[in-house]
């Protein structure tokens, strides 16, 4: 299940959800987490804001409003919303078209920091957060492993198996933006299928799956891959594979360990792959910008 609750806020604009990214190769079956109550500003414009107040994130989560309508004075929706942090950071927001509003500081959040989300105007909403320790791990998908480092301790190295040479995985920054303890990924879902249009894969039980793009690509448990792959080759369709059980339920696994030391909006990096770098609109990819590029991304 999801462990971020998105809140829906009312902006004072004309504003639209985000267009739904088109299948790319590493994609899974992409589910999201179930919508949260909405609230209807005069005239009809909707803001959902991710995360949600009183949750515990990762250094990474950004704060994304994805709106219902195109925003035709995306100056005045930025204004009416400001973003503080008590580690002293400046925050920035960034547009990714007229459809979505993101606000994140020049460098990761402090850890052990608190965010607060004030939306002006006649609606006079408040969102605050936590974030967490710091959590980034790092995919070298020529070595095939994984290096966990919290608070700048490393803390476990994993073998894992990431895309195969003709669906690599992204290279660059990504967030956890949803954590799973099972899911079905089917591959007919995103262009994945056979000659005669059956799925490439179709598996009902993918244990710890943890969403890093909106576009499907994720970190998971793989319970039916070898164990002398981990490590050893890249066979997926673009996911990152951690060794695991079925029905996960076993706490010893790499998977099932990252799954239960992860929040959602931590940090996974993968470096060293074949594929191109992931865009920074596809899910949380928002630390693949420059701070000057993210700067000229604002409004105000």
């Amino acid at each position: 299940m999801a462990a971020t609750t998105a809140a829906a806020l009312a902006l004072p604009a004309t504003a639209h959800a985000a267009t739904p990214t088109a299948p790319e190769v590493t994609a899974q079956q992409p589910r999201e987490a179930a919508d949260t109550p909405t609230v209807l500003a005069p005239g009809g414009a909707v803001g959902r804001i991710t995360p949600g107040s009183g949750s515990t994130v990762g250094v990474g989560m950004p704060v994304s409003v994805a709106f219902d309508k195109p925003v035709t004075n995306e100056k005045a929706v930025q204004s009416a919303i400001q973003v503080t942090s008590t580690g002293h950071q400046d925050v920035v927001g960034h547009w990714f078209g007229r459809t979505r509003l993101d606000f994140r500081p020049r460098h990761y959040w402090e850890p052990d920091s608190e965010v607060t989300v004030r939306i002006g105007g006649a609606q006079n909403e408040t969102v605050a957060f936590h974030i967490g320790r710091s959590q980034i791990s790092t995919v070298d998908a020529e070595t095939k492993t994984m290096t966990v480092v919290r608070d700048g301790e490393r803390v476990k190295t994993f073998k894992v198996s990431a895309g195969a040479p003709d669906s690599p995985t992204y290279n660059g920054q990504m967030v956890i933006s949803e954590k799973r303890d099972e899911m079905r990924m089917n591959g007919s879902t995103v262009g994945f299928t056979d000659e005669d249009g059956r799925p490439a894969y179709d598996i009902p039980d993918v244990p710890h799956a943890m969403r890093l793009s909106s576009s499907g690509t994720f970190i998971h448990g793989n319970y039916w891959g070898s164990e002398d792959v981990f490590g050893s080759v890249n066979t997926s369709h673009g996911c990152i594979g951690l060794r695991d059980v079925k029905g996960g339920q076993d706490p010893d696994t790499p998977g099932a360990w990252f799954y239960d030391h992860s929040l959602v909006g931590d940090i996974v990096v993968v470096t060293r792959s074949d594929g191109r770098t992931i865009r920074p609109d596809n899910g949380f990819g928002d630390w693949n910008l420059s701070w000057n590029a993210w700067t000229k991304g604002s409004a105000t």
